[in-house]
């Protein structure tokens, strides 16, 4: 019998959820809320006028479309309970509770709870006062990561290269509120080096299973330059990320954490996001995201040939173990494209051309955009801020699916648009 799905949020990750979901042949419809205008053009799914943060609204959308499961996207309605609401609700939901999704929710509790799980990540410390951070920092060997410990939208986190600048980047969160109430606590972490690898698990409480990794790009220009963003980028397979470091993963940094979550009474349900680095001791936890991945999401799901409904049922029954997971062995890449002053100001919606070009290749290969901040105006898609859209496709080699996603962003077209030329090409030419 098909359903009804509810997929909450509005960017690139939820019109990655909407289509994998809306691919599944127990799935007749996949409603978004808010949605974006990609989603609202995508084939079984409708876009609806509710906002990922109003609670109230979503249990009672969810309620009155009879919708057999709601999968939650961003972040701060899973922190702010929203799975929760709905099941007492009797609402099926994947996702964390907000119990588990503190491991997101708090930057200072993660560290915490990795530290005293054993669980292997960098040394750091917690401050809410500015003279003590500032003192702290003063007595480090080596300057830290700067981390606002709350929600700021991929945001929080500054790379500082002197200790003055770090100074700055504490003074900027604690004294400046640079990033609101997610910097009530201002964290200085340890600073760890070597290749960055994002690895996502399927987890129902107990059991998991490990996606194909994907290897992300924080920095806005060419060659890792510029300010963080929330990713420009990813692509799979990873050269980081073999069979072996996965298993690894698995066995060091995932099942730890769920043993200890059960230990804590917060089993975790839904996707445990593990950021890697990959130091020159082995891979340390940088930190948990307790949702999908962005743009992660847009890479991974195109590669999964299991149905996204039955492994999301699964993960909320505790079944996993007893469910395919299977994945193509083709590689993805995405390549994002953001609008003008991103990531540091904002931009005003200008429209977009070129997208009814970009046509899905033929064969054994597949092109998508996935869109983020775009709404309709008038009948036509502009840009809405922020990260705009992602061209992912996916192809046999790495260099064909490089090459397609780099081809498939130049007949896109918008006023101050912005995207980095070198995803995955320079691994793409080594593995070919």
């Amino acid at each position: 019998m098909a359903q009804r799905v509810l997929v909450v949020g509005g960017g690139g990750r939820e019109h990655a959820l909407a289509w994998s979901l809306a691919r599944s042949s127990r799935v007749d419809e996949v409603l978004v809320a808010p949605g974006n205008a990609g989603t609202s053009r995508e084939p079984k799914c409708r876009n609806v006028a509710v906002g990922a943060g109003d609670l109230d609204a979503i249990v009672t959308l969810a309620r009155d479309e009879q919708v057999a499961l709601v999968v939650v996207g961003p972040e701060d309605p899973l922190v702010a309970g929203l799975v929760d609401r709905l099941s007492d609700a009797g609402i099926r939901a994947f996702g964390p509770s907000a119990a588990a999704a503190q491991l997101e929710g708090s930057k200072s509790h993660c560290k915490d709870f990795l530290l005293r799980h054993g669980i292997p990540t960098g040394e750091a410390a917690t401050f809410t006062d500015i003279d003590a951070a500032l003192a702290h920092l003063d007595s480090l060997p080596a300057i830290p990561v700067v981390k606002a410990s709350g929600l700021a939208a991929g945001k929080g986190v500054i790379m500082a290269e002197t200790r003055d600048e770090a100074a700055q980047a504490i003074t900027d969160i604690l004294v400046d509120r640079r990033f609101g109430d997610a910097g009530d606590e201002v964290l200085l972490e340890e600073r760890l080096f070597g290749p960055e690898v994002s690895v996502l698990a399927f987890c129902d409480g107990a059991d998991f299973r490990v996606m194909p990794a994907a290897q992300d790009h924080k920095r806005l220009a060419v060659g890792d330059l510029g300010p963080n963003t929330g990713g420009m980028g990813a692509f799979h397979p990873s050269p980081n990320a073999d069979d072996a470091l996965l298993e690894r993963v698995g066995k060091e940094v995932i099942a730890p954490t769920l043993r200890a979550m059960i230990d804590e009474g917060r089993p975790y349900r839904g996707v445990l996001y593990a950021g890697m680095m990959l130091t020159a001791t082995g891979p340390m936890v940088i930190e948990f995201n307790c949702r999908f991945g962005d743009p992660e999401t847009q890479v991974v799901l195109p590669l999964l040939e299991s149905d996204l409904f039955d492994v999301m049922n699964a993960c909320i029954d505790g079944s996993l173990s007893e469910t395919a997971v299977e994945w193509s062995s083709d590689a993805a890449v995405t390549v994002v494209m953001a609008s003008g002053g991103y990531p540091v100001s904002s931009s005003s919606p200008v429209p977009i051309e070129g997208l009814e070009r970009l046509e899905g290749l033929s064969g054994d290969n597949l092109r998508i955009v996935f869109h983020a901040g775009t709404k309709t105006i008038d009948g036509a898609v502009h840009t809405n801020g922020g990260r705009v859209l992602a061209v992912t496709a996916v192809s046999p080699s790495l260099a064909e699916a490089a090459a397609a996603a780099h081809e498939g962003v130049a007949l896109i077209t918008f006023d101050g648009a912005q995207h980095r030329t070198d995803i995955a090409r320079a691994t793409a030419e080594v593995s070919s």
